[in-house]
């Protein structure tokens, strides 16, 4: 019941709400910040390794084919998330019944428009967009309880074994990529 966005969640973000519904299975996001993740447990990003990011970025285009996935790599990447996933945060709890299309415009907007989510201006053209009023999402993530709710997502992430991303858990059990 763990994830998170907007990583490397191509074949899990798109092929998990299927799986689930098939299995008869609930899919609960849990938005954490990797790099705290990365932090906590002296991991690191495959992308910052130049034989892993290399096969990686293979294995994600397969993936990408298997799945009949559109995917480009974005040029921008790697992406400092922090800003995003606190407004996933909020919307999570403040308008969850618009949870999942923030979801999918931060997802294609990384993988799909290549749009450099590092600039608040492309984050709230991207939000405007969805069909979100950026100003008051990027509000949003900036209250305090939003804030500590995604350190408190994080915290909960390590704490159960987390140490990148995409990973799920299945009755208890913990499953990587």
């Amino acid at each position: 019941d763990l994830g998170t966005l907007p990583k490397f969640l191509k074949s899990a973000f798109t092929q998990l709400p299927a799986i689930c519904e098939q299995a008869g299975a609930q899919l609960n996001y849990l938005p954490m910040l990797l790099g705290g993740i990365f932090k906590a447990t002296g991991n690191h990003s495959p992308a910052m390794i130049p034989a892993k990011a290399s096969y990686m970025f293979t294995d994600l285009n397969r993936y990408a084919v298997r799945y009949k996935v559109p995917f480009t790599m974005n040029p921008h990447f790697p992406i400092n998330t922090l800003m995003l996933m606190r407004c996933i945060v909020a919307v999570q709890s403040k308008a969850p019944e618009k949870f999942e299309s923030l979801l999918k415009a931060v997802f294609n907007g990384m993988w799909q428009l290549e749009l450099d989510l590092n600039k608040v201006v492309e984050v709230n053209t991207l939000f405007q967009s969805a069909g979100f009023d950026s100003e008051v999402l990027l509000n949003w993530g900036l209250e305090r309880e939003v804030k500590a709710k995604l350190i408190a997502n994080t915290g909960e992430a390590v704490r159960r074994g987390v140490f990148g991303a995409p990973s799920m858990f299945v009755e208890g059990e913990l499953y990587f990529g």
